[in-house]
């Protein structure tokens, strides 16, 4: 089993320049610091400029809460915070083939 997160941001206008950087940076990070995670996509939607959606893949939902509790997440989510109009959730335990 694996444990696949699925986010969607919508970010505030004018932020995206400051955002993305600090996106891709979070992304390198989960992949390079935390074993669990085997991928973490980052997409920028072209029918939205605003929109940024993240397709992550954990080992199971505890490394998932375990990448929630990192220092390098939770830097991440404070430098963001102003940063983002809305954000939302979706998660799916699935079986690998």
């Amino acid at each position: 089993m694996a444990y696949a997160v699925f986010v969607t941001f919508r970010i505030k206008p004018g932020q995206m320049d400051a955002f993305l950087p600090l996106m891709v940076a979070q992304a390198r990070n989960s992949i390079e610091n935390e074993p669990a995670c085997s991928i973490f996509e980052v997409w920028r939607m072209q029918n939205d400029p605003d929109i940024v959606q993240l397709y992550e893949i954990y080992e199971d939902e505890a490394a998932f809460q375990a990448h929630l509790a990192s220092e390098h997440f939770l830097t991440f989510d404070a430098a963001i915070g102003g940063m983002i109009a809305e954000k939302s959730f979706s998660y799916s335990s699935l079986r690998m083939v």
